[in-house]
């Protein structure tokens, strides 16, 4: 997966003598220690991380972590003390004020915790507001602010004034006045943490659906950790100004970096998080083929006590117990065997969608990927033990 923008050893400090402090601090002074012998805050420490094309890589950490300063670093709101940020080839921490105007309208577009609308223009012109900064003609530029206000809902909105407007409704016209650049990479900083708890899970809702119609690339700040999980590909969890850990929702609830990192998660619901491709296993069951006969299967099971059986492409077409083999007896394929009623389940599915199948089935719930293709199997005993994670809640 190709790379939308690559940070490395990203540094900010606020004080007269920025190199002073980031020597001291890669000589193993930490930043409080740095601020008591020079005066000087470090911001942002030495953060390296990618962001690849297409994910929403959700930044997050406690106020105080640097995500606001990291994210005003990556349009240039706020200049770097040192380091690079990668986009489209280009070092934008040594572009020029003029490059980098251009670079902004090319390539970064950026939503408020603060919705920024202009209280005197129509909802039209205040999403087409950036592409008359960029000296877009009239016309074309009202064309493509419409565009974003149908994509984010609003498109019968566009002579309405702000004031007329709710708050996650004023929030969408931000979005839509983001989305009208047409930006490589849309920042959010805090985007809805200012809206009330529904509509804020409205405008999740709304950001999930665009991301899954046009897969853009999306670096969001939030210290909301339900959020994070919710919306997040990957996250960085930011503490102190450094980045201590990059992963997967599951790759952090699985190994977290350290115990600040463990902290934070020790309340989440595994059952909404952990995908079961996560925990499907292939030992104590045999994947067996559709040609074979059943002597055969049987004899291949060994003491497992059931068999997955697929087909000559690997997709999975049903399940089979050694007594259902048994009464088969040696004739015919092994369709003849399938247990009832055995349906896989998507490996993108949560462990809440699990628990009915596996209630339901006899034999471990079979687990599919989006082709169909066999991953493997999730008895009612890893499920329960996944569920029982340490120091996560569940339902």
């Amino acid at each position: 997966m190709t790379d939308a923008l690559q940070v490395r050893n990203l540094f900010k400090v606020f004080g007269d003598k920025p190199q002073e402090a980031i020597d001291l601090y890669r000589r193993g002074d930490d930043k409080d220690d740095i601020f008591a012998k020079t005066g000087m805050m470090l911001g942002v420490c030495d953060a390296s991380f990618t962001v690849r094309e297409g994910e929403i890589f959700v930044v997050m950490g406690l106020s105080g972590s640097g995500k606001s300063t990291l994210v005003r670093m990556l349009n240039r709101l706020i200049d770097p003390s040192a380091g690079e940020i990668i986009v489209a080839g280009q070092d934008i921490a040594t572009l020029k004020e003029d490059e980098l105007l251009s670079f902004r309208r090319q390539h970064i577009s950026m939503v408020f915790q603060s919705f920024a609308l202009m209280p005197h223009m129509t909802v039209l012109q205040n999403a087409a507001f950036g592409l008359e900064l960029s000296g877009v003609p009239q016309k074309q530029r009202e064309e493509r602010a419409l565009d974003a206000l149908k994509q984010v809902g609003l498109g019968a909105y566009g002579r309405n004034y702000p004031n007329q407007l709710s708050g996650g409704m004023q929030q969408r016209v931000g979005l839509a006045r983001a989305l009208a650049n047409d930006p490589t990479i849309l920042l959010m900083d805090e985007a809805f943490s200012a809206l009330d708890p529904l509509i804020r899970t409205e405008m999740q809702d709304e950001l999930l659906t665009l991301q899954a119609e046009q897969r853009r690339t999306i670096v969001f700040i939030s210290h909301d950790l339900d959020e994070a999980m919710r919306i997040g590909d990957r996250i960085a969890i930011m503490q102190g100004g450094r980045v201590v850990q990059v992963g997967t929702p599951e790759d952090i609830l699985n190994r977290p970096a350290n115990d600040y990192v463990k902290s934070f998660f020790r309340g989440v619901n595994v059952q909404n998080v952990i995908s079961v491709k996560d925990i499907a296993r292939t030992d104590d069951i045999a994947v067996l083929q559709s040609s074979q006969a059943a002597t055969e299967a049987l004899r291949e099971m060994g003491h497992a006590g059931f068999g997955f059986v697929t087909g000559p492409d690997g997709r999975f077409e049903g399940a089979v117990s050694r007594a259902s083999l048994e009464a088969r007896g040696s004739g015919g394929d092994l369709s003849g065997a399938f247990l009832q009623n055995v349906d896989p389940v998507g490996g993108d599915a949560t462990l809440t969608d699990l628990i009915r199948p596996a209630a339901r089935h006899e034999c471990p719930v079979p687990i599919v990927d989006a082709r169909g293709l066999f991953i493997g199997a999730v008895s009612r005993k890893t499920l329960l033990e996944s569920m029982q994670r340490d120091g996560a809640t569940h339902g």
